[in-house]
């Protein structure tokens, strides 16, 4: 019997692993387990390829996970700007929001200064966006560095705080509790302000009011920024 040209595969040799079949996998623990489980070695088991034929596609944990948060960043679409700067800067802060919103974990992720430089060029566009708005507004380059990582940490810890609430829903039905969302079990609250709105906070605290509060936040800081800015425009100048 003739046999074939061909080469063959060494018994027990696993497919080749690409990218896409490594991303896609990763993305299925977090979303089953969360981003703190997620390991390279479970990664490996999951897609049944060895520990070693994995690490030559990423170097540890934090690569695969920006790795994986560059390919989604590349998909947050690109807002229409308008022309004033501050509307430009909580245009592009919203865009930035509504896209990690989707994926809190991300935000999670990039809570530590320096993330930036990992990122791709479509997330860096909307962070472009901030800083020119900034410095059109009047304020210098360094301050908009400044009002970036101010309007960044609000960002993110709205978003931190919505996905916690969300996985952590407190029991409104609890009989045991006189308020379910203070937990006040022993009597009425003593605090008068709290006792006369305690019964609506917790519809009033689920309002999405992150694009209200960001217009007030990044009002105040072009503010003081522009009252601390030498020959800068009047603060109140559109």
């Amino acid at each position: 019997m003739p046999r074939s040209n061909a080469p063959r595969r060494p018994v027990g040799r696993p497919p080749v692993t690409s990218r896409e079949q490594i991303l896609t996998a990763a993305r299925a623990l977090i979303d089953e387990y969360g981003w703190e489980k997620l390991t390279v070695r479970r990664l490996a088991s999951e897609i049944g390829v060895g520990t070693t034929t994995l690490y030559s596609h990423v170097r540890d944990k934090e690569d695969l996970l920006f790795l994986l948060i560059y390919e989604y960043a590349e998909q947050i679409p690109h807002p229409e700007l308008p022309d004033e700067p501050r509307e430009r800067i909580t245009t592009a802060a919203v865009a930035i929001h509504d896209g990690l919103a989707a994926w809190p974990w991300a935000a999670e992720v990039l809570t530590t200064d320096g993330f930036i430089a990992r990122l791709g060029d479509s997330f860096l566009w909307l962070v472009e966006t901030i800083l020119a708005g900034v410095v059109d507004a009047g304020c210098p380059r360094e301050e908009a560095v400044r009002i970036f990582r101010s309007i960044w940490y609000y960002t993110v810890g709205e978003i931190l705080v919505r996905a916690h609430t969300r996985r952590r829903k407190m029991d409104e039905q609890d009989p045991t509790c006189l308020n379910p969302y203070f937990g006040n079990a022993d009597g009425p609250l003593r605090h008068s302000h709290l006792a006369a709105i305690a019964d609506r906070w917790a519809a009033l605290a689920g309002q999405d009011t992150f694009a209200q509060g960001l217009r007030a936040f990044v009002d105040g800081l072009l503010a003081q920024c522009l009252t601390q800015t030498p020959g800068a425009p009047d603060a109140g100048a559109s």
